[in-house]
């Protein structure tokens, strides 16, 4: 469905409507008029994306988007005074399993007042009655208690002629003849003609009889209409779709299905007394009465449905019906629509899976996911339990709300654990910026390098390349040194090298020239003096071999350096490939992938990460697998990433961004590694993940782990802490990555512990008052602390002034770990360039306990952009010894666990960390110290 398929139906042909209205992403009403209780409400509450393009909305439950042609409409539809000698008698009420007028009469073409009453006057009869728009009743008399009602019951126009009123849902208008009666024989049905039951049918079809349908509701569904309906066509209908029933109503209907619902009850075969449409010698039921057909000879009748109370899985609790607080509105944020399979378990599975511990059926097809505060919040209240009484679509013989009432179910326990700790630590303010960056990173010098977007700086004369200098921050003037790049860096990918100098690589850029870019810096001076080394780039000397805007770079366990993902350029054809830096001997040697190519543009920045067992993960998009390091083929396809409650299609890289670390390894390395990817956001409407997923992906039975942060969060940062657990921080409730496209800052900061259980792992810590939004970066510094940058989101009111502002102030967090009051441990090294495997000494001061409860951490140097921290967040807590104060430590064995690189070493005094010290492991394996070897580029050494 989309607007204009619904805009082309309603005003072609026969559909020559002066309405179109969208309604529910996917479906479509036409109309010459609106109904008189119909009103205007806030376009917000149409919020439904289109089935057919998710870039228009189709209104919402029981909400229309309307559109008019501009013609005026023609008169309202009346109730038809009199037809000849047939006068109205107004609204009358009308049952299903008891009627008003004894006979249902078929008429040619349909239904109108005129079609009817003429139906009625050749068959003698004294009443005729027409219901539901398009059924047609008479009888000599009215019976079973029928009397008059509001002339609005009668709200239905005919189906034949929509300026007259043909009754409605079981209403009738009623018209009385006032002529001289007509003879005739009524044997056998309304028109004077014997029906009869189809005793032969191939396929084994037998017939099983006349059931009433309506009276607690439908009794089978799957309905085909044609005015050409037969026996034979019907079941011929229900062969192909693998259904055991036919069902004939009404001469023209026909309906299929396994089993008879609702608590069907038998009715004389005598009132199945209307001829099929397509055959005047059989029957075809009758208003509200089924001739039904059995392909296995038996007929199952469901009991009239109930609520599903016992049996539950988990902890859920039945609580009975409960009323929307309007209609169109939801108590609960999360809807899944399933037409055909909607169950009670299912529903409750699902929400429980997502971590929400309220549930809800809807109108027998909806599932509502959300948290029982949400009842309180938004204004919901409980009604009578037989208010809820439509059948579920997947299980009729349980009941699933009804329109605007939901049966309820909370989950009886504690579903999620979100620690609120007293001791939460704090932002603080660190400096005035000169700068709005989208690549942060800490170099061994203790300085902070930042980049930015060309020229997306509010100063004239920014270069877009400066560097912080943490111990100058009390003065603004010396803190800042200007450095500067020769061509775009906007949303590029940065690693820091192994070779001795510790530099920084950036790669890829914006538009042309830069998305070739190679660009490296190596850091120097130290805190408190300037540096004098500058950023090296010429693209006629070293480039890569394609052009790549938001690509993603990793280093190797042999030293070289992946490149892999992003596109052209700026909005340009994806570049759905890899290649090596520095590049092989040969030619071409970029390797195509085909599932980067399938999930573009939804999968930017794809997240790299070296296994212990030597092979590559690779996330992207909301999907996963494991490459051969050498051939980089795939070895494992992974399962999918789970996305929201109620869209499996989110993503959680660029542009609907999450962020994703490795969770620790441990000494002696033997147990698998696992992978965190948090946050992340939906296509269309754009609803911000609420939720973290993990994965140990060399499991013999890789599944994915769904933990329910206590927000949303699209564009999250998530820094590794030297004590192992993890802040997650910036981002937006609502919106994907890029400029303009976000909104609703997420100002808290959270903290995920992975040595707690599953489900109990986060803390919410502090907030700040600062939108980090778009371009934002969190970076972890040498004394321990969390260093917070950037928003670069260009959100604009429509005078053009901003909704959130570039960003210049740079801001700290100060953990829980550095808010206690406690003196931070102190250690001196002497040899900071390890071997794998080998041995190095420390002596180490502290302050609350001793070396017996001391840990040592390494935390991998890193560069980090749109949330992707380019080195995994590797953390290793290695093996150590200590005698008195001397400690010795046992580097980690291979370059699988601990690719070649730089780490900053911490020492734990209980929760406190230390400052730390940078320590090069394995090497530099590819020689990247020596190269490249041209005029423009220093080499450091290796």
């Amino acid at each position: 469905m989309t607007v204009e398929s619904c805009i082309s139906f309603c005003s072609s042909g026969a559909n020559s409507y002066v309405y179109a209205g969208v309604e529910y992403a996917q479906e479509c009403y036409c109309g010459n008029y609106l109904a008189s209780d119909a009103s205007n409400v806030s376009m917000s509450e149409c919020d439904m994306t289109c089935t057919g393009n998710a870039s228009e909305l189709c209104g919402a439950g029981d909400r229309l988007n309307v559109y008019w042609s501009g013609t005026q409409p023609p008169s309202p539809p009346i109730i038809v005074p009199g037809v000849g000698n047939w006068r109205s008698l107004g609204c009358y009420n009308d049952s299903t399993i008891t009627r008003a007028l004894a006979n249902g009469m078929r008429v040619t073409g349909q239904v109108t007042v005129e079609s009817c009453t003429t139906a009625r006057q050749d068959g003698g009869y004294q009443y005729a009655g027409v219901e539901y728009a398009n059924e047609c009743y008479c009888g000599m008399t009215l019976d079973n208690g029928s009397g008059p009602t509001p002339a609005s019951s009668c709200d239905m126009t005919c189906a034949g002629n929509a300026s007259e009123y043909c009754g409605g849902p079981d209403h009738l208008n009623l018209y009385n003849y006032t002529g001289t009666p007509a003879t005739t024989d009524n044997t056998g049905g309304g028109t004077g003609t014997e029906f009869f039951i189809t005793p032969s049918l191939s396929g084994g079809w037998t017939y099983g009889g006349c059931y009433v349908d309506n009276a607690n509701g439908r009794v089978l569904g799957d309905e085909l209409d044609s005015n050409d309906m037969t026996v034979e066509s019907c079941v011929a209908h229900c062969t192909a779709d693998s259904f055991t029933i036919a069902g004939l109503e009404y001469s023209t209907q026909c309906f299929c299905g396994n089993e008879l619902i609702d608590g069907a009850i038998k009715a004389p075969d005598s009132d199945c007394n209307m001829a099929c449409g397509g055959n005047a010698t059989e029957a075809c039921g009758a208003g509200n009465r089924l001739s039904v057909y059995t392909s296995t000879g038996n007929i199952t009748i469901l009991p009239v449905p109930t609520p599903l109370t016992s049996g539950l899985s988990g902890h859920w609790v039945y609580q009975g019906c409960l009323a929307e607080p309007a209609p169109g509105s939801h108590l609960f944020a999360y809807e899944n629509d399933w037409t055909n399979n909607n169950t009670v378990e299912a529903c409750l599975n699902q929400c429980a899976a997502f971590g929400y511990p309220a549930a809800g059926l809807e109108y027998g097809e909806q599932c509502f996911c959300g948290d029982i505060s949400d009842v309180v919040d938004n204004n919901g209240t409980f009604v009578s339990g037989s208010e809820c009484n439509m059948p579920c679509s997947g299980d009729p013989a349980h009941l699933c709300g009804a329109n605007n009432l939901m049966s309820a179910y909370y989950w009886n326990g504690t579903m999620n654990v979100w620690h609120t700790p007293e001791n939460i630590g704090r932002y603080e303010f660190l400096i005035g910026g000169v700068v709005v960056p989208l690549i942060a990173t800490v170099g061994i010098n203790n300085k902070v390098t930042f980049l930015e977007k060309y020229p997306t700086s509010e100063f004239a004369n920014s270069t877009g390349a400066y560097e912080l200098d943490i111990s100058l921050v009390d003065n603004y003037l010396l803190a800042w040194r200007e450095m500067h790049v020769k061509s775009d860096v906007f949303c590029s990918g940065s690693i820091i090298l192994p070779d001795k100098g510790a530099r920084q690589i950036n790669v890829g850029g914006w538009s042309l020239e830069s998305t070739y870019g190679v660009r490296l810096y190596t850091p120097d001076g130290q805190p408190g003096v300037n540096g004098t080394n500058d950023w090296e780039e010429n693209a006629n000397e070293l480039s890569l071999q394609r052009g790549r805007w938001y690509p993603t770079a990793m280093m190797m366990p042999n030293g070289s350096i992946l490149v892999v993902g992003g596109e052209t350029g700026s909005n340009g054809p994806p570049q759905p490939s890899l290649e090596i830096l520095p590049k092989p001997p040969g030619g071409d040697t970029v390797i195509t992938l085909d599932y980067l190519q399938r999930t573009d543009p939804n999968n930017l920045y794809p997240f790299l990460l070296v296994l212990p067992s030597g092979r590559f993960f690779i996330g992207y998009y909301n999907e996963a697998r494991i490459l051969d390091p050498v051939t980089f083929d795939t070895v494992t396809v992974l399962p999918n990433m789970p996305g929201a409650v109620n869209n499996f299609l989110a993503g959680r890289t660029y542009p609907m961004e999450g962020t994703a670390v490795l969770l620790p390894q441990h000494a002696p390395y033997t147990d698998p590694i696992e992978i965190l990817i948090c946050g992340g956001s939906t296509p269309g409407v754009a609803i911000a993940l609420d939720n973290c997923v993990s994965i140990i992906p060399e499991a013999s039975n890789p599944t994915w782990t769904l933990e329910r942060m206590p927000s949303k969060r699209v564009m999250p940062c998530m820094v590794t802490l030297p004590d192992g657990t993890y802040m997650i921080l910036n981002g937006a409730h609502q919106g994907v990555a890029g400029f303009g496209l976000a909104s609703d800052p997420n100002f808290s900061a959270l903290l995920y512990d992975p040595s707690q259980p599953v489900g109990q792992r986060i803390s919410i810590l502090n907030s700040t008052i600062v939108a980090r939004l778009y371009h934002s970066e969190a970076t972890l510094l040498p004394d321990g602390r969390v260093l917070v940058s950037g928003s670069d989101p260009e959100t604009n009111y429509p005078n053009g002034t901003a909704v959130y502002p570039e960003e210049f102030r740079i801001e700290v967090y100060i953990p829980p770990y550095l808010n206690q009051g406690f003196r931070q441990p102190e250690f001196t090294i002497a040899k900071t360039d390890w071997a794998l495997g080998g041995q190095y000494n420390i002596v180490v001061t502290l302050y609350q306990g001793t070396t017996s409860t001391m840990r040592v951490s390494l935390i991998a140097a890193s560069s980090s952009t749109h949330g992707n921290v380019m080195s995994g967040g590797r953390i290793i807590f290695p093996e150590f010894s200590c005698s008195g104060n001397t400690c010795t430590i046992t580097a980690p064995p291979n370059a699988f666990v601990c690719p070649p690189g730089w780490h900053q070493l911490f020492v734990l005094d209980g929760p406190t960390p230390s400052h730390s010290a940078w320590v090069r492991i394995g090497g530099d394996p590819a020689q990247l110290g020596n190269w490249p070897d041209y005029p423009d580029f220093t080499a450091p050494g290796v």
